[in-house]
């Protein structure tokens, strides 16, 4: 599978697959014999970059999460997976009580929970270090950026955790927080992971899981950051909208929903139909071909669904395919 570098020190940075492999609904949703099928399969075409969080999935059972992570665990161990798999996960959203949710009762970003929760992770995970720790959303409460900062650069300097991520939240705060790194010394974020697909959200939505309750998918503002700071990479969750490309029964999400999409669905749907791949590869390939570095973040139910999104690997949009998907508006 093809590899992309993440991450600017010597000694964290990591080639990781050019498609990332999300596992939100792994134990809950998704028995345990399709997850595992379903990683063995990845693994088998090359794949290496695996993606989960310490609170997926707690709206399953009105519980706290770690489901995801303890699958994970158990298939590392069943298989004898070693760290030629980079794991990522994520804390700040897990709800403190059964019941609760990240948007009235989250954990937060507090030093001592960046600590006591990537341990608990850890633990779940069976792994003596977390390759890549992203911030999910922003603290709710008022804990300071530089207590955050200095709580994920602890881990990071004892060797607990690689590299460092944010999820979610606002482009001021990532720059601010990157800034106080800088100004200490002390390792910063270096990966981004918003919701971006081919189609263009509209950012006039608030979103729960900001603070400031605007960002919607990765909009202008973050991906003019992007090509200000070369050195970020962003891993683009929910690529291919949760099926709405393809399916009739999956209606956009409200935020793609709207006239401005009208002549990007038509430019898609006819690269599509040249190429003979589905408008879901596409989407992927277009993603894996930007001139931005992008990692999409696929997710799958069945394996059928997974060696769909495999087969975008070998789609190469040729530059005339690609201008006319970028200018359609």
């Amino acid at each position: 599978m093809r590899q992309r570098t993440i991450g600017n020190d010597p000694a964290t940075r990591r080639e990781v697959s050019a498609l990332a492999l999300g596992t939100m609904n792994m134990g809950t949703k998704t028995d345990e014999k399709t997850s595992f099928a379903i990683l063995d399969r990845y693994v088998e075409a090359g794949g290496d970059f695996l993606d989960t969080s310490n609170n997926y999935a707690f709206w399953a059972d009105g519980g706290q999460g770690g489901q995801s992570e303890e699958l994970i665990g158990r298939w590392r161990r069943s298989r004898g997976v070693g760290d030629e798999i980079f794991v990522a996960t994520k804390l700040g959203a897990r709800p403190l009580a059964p019941g609760t949710s990240y948007t009235d009762n989250a954990e937060g970003l507090s030093a001592r929970t960046i600590r006591e929760s990537s341990e608990a992770s850890r633990e779940r995970l069976g792994l003596e270090r977390i390759d890549l720790l992203y911030a999910h959303i922003e603290d709710q409460g008022d804990v300071p950026l530089e207590e955050t900062v200095e709580g994920f650069a602890d881990l990071v300097k004892e060797g607990s955790v690689g590299l460092l991520g944010v999820s979610n939240h606002s482009v001021w705060r990532v720059e601010r927080s990157r800034a106080l790194a800088a100004a200490a010394g002390l390792p910063g974020y270096e990966v981004l992971q918003y919701q971006h697909s081919y189609l263009r959200p509209r950012t006039d939505i608030g979103d729960p899981l900001c603070r400031d309750g605007n960002i919607g998918g990765a909009g202008p503002d973050l991906l003019t950051y992007l090509r200000a700071e070369p050195g970020l990479t962003l891993v683009a969750y929910t690529p291919l909208l949760s099926g709405a490309y393809t399916r009739t029964d999956k209606p956009l999400p409200r935020d793609y929903d709207h006239p401005g999409n009208t002549a990007r669905t038509a430019a898609l749907e006819k690269v599509a139909a040249e190429t003979g791949a589905t408008p879901n590869q596409v989407v992927l390939a277009w993603q894996m071909g930007h001139e931005l570095p992008i990692i999409p973040l696929v997710g799958a139910s069945t394996v059928e669904q997974l060696e769909e999104s495999l087969g975008a690997l070998d789609l190469e949009l040729t530059e005339e395919q690609r201008a006319r998907l970028d200018a359609a508006s």
